[in-house]
């Protein structure tokens, strides 16, 4: 599922093709033709992203929800469309651009009351400006729930992902099975100020990179990491090998069905 920086990057990116110009929507699926003929001859006023979730919102108080999910992606070009290959949600189409949708999760209209409930039930996000992270620590020190798992959950903090979970943690020296109540408020303030820094790095580059310059592959003469997520990370998927920093093996344990890397060197529990 993509992390909040690419949400943040696909708003970005619908803006600038599509943002005040009056677009023309299809379903060529079929399982959104009634949203689509709604949106249909109405003005793209704006983009947003709040977390993994993605807005469109239009003239008339109109506003399109997208959640990608697992499988859902986007594609886009300049000029007329090609014909719809494969399941396309929706199709939107300007004078200038065109931008395709394929397997969301949630693909909606919402009305003002349910774009505002949608923000309610979401916790700050790193990425937005208006972001209170004092609303995330009072869950957080409130409760016996491992770390890792209150960062993930999109109600504590909205965007971040088990990549940046696990690299903020380690960066932090913070094991993930640490109880949520017992981490500072001088430790939140300063993993807050990482997933800050970190997913704004990842925005600009469109790939999440953690390592500190003194742990490259040109500073350490190792071998560039080669996985499908791209970028240099401490721990992420690369249990069993040696820890840059200390050279323990990374572990790996489940929590809540998700994997969860650390070094028990670097991150003692």
């Amino acid at each position: 599922m993509p992390e909040g920086h690419t949400i943040h990057r696909l708003a970005a990116r619908h803006a600038a093709l599509l943002a005040g110009d009056k677009v023309t929507a299809a379903s060529p699926q079929g399982r959104f033709a009634e949203g689509a003929a709604r949106l249909c001859g109405t003005v793209l006023d704006g983009t947003e992203a709040y977390g993994k979730h993605l807005l469109h919102h239009y003239a008339g108080e109109l506003t399109l929800h997208i959640h990608l999910g697992l499988y859902g992606r986007f594609t886009d070009g300049d000029g007329e469309p090609p014909e719809p290959v494969g399941q396309v949600r929706l199709r939107l189409t300007s004078d200038r651009h065109w931008l395709d949708l394929r397997g969301p999760t949630a693909c909606e209209l919402l009305t003002p009351p349910e774009v505002a409930a949608l923000r309610a039930r979401l916790g700050p996000d790193p990425l937005r400006a208006d972001a209170d992270p004092h609303r995330a620590y009072h869950r957080i020190r409130r409760s016996g729930t491992p770390l890792a798992a209150l960062l993930l959950d999109q109600s504590v903090v909205a965007g971040t992902g088990l990549i940046f979970v696990t690299e903020a943690l380690f960066r932090a020296n913070v094991p993930p099975t640490l109880p949520g109540r017992l981490l500072t408020p001088a430790g939140w303030d300063a993993l807050w100020a990482d997933l800050v820094a970190l997913m704004t790095r990842a925005v600009g580059y469109g790939q999440i990179d953690t390592v500190r310059d003194a742990h490259l592959p040109e500073a350490m003469g190792r071998p560039a990491r080669v996985d499908r997520h791209g970028g240099e990370v401490y721990v992420y998927r690369r249990s069993g090998a040696p820890c840059h920093v200390c050279a323990t093996p990374v572990s790996r344990d489940t929590l809540a069905g998700r994997n969860l890397y650390w070094c028990p060197t670097c991150q003692p529990g």
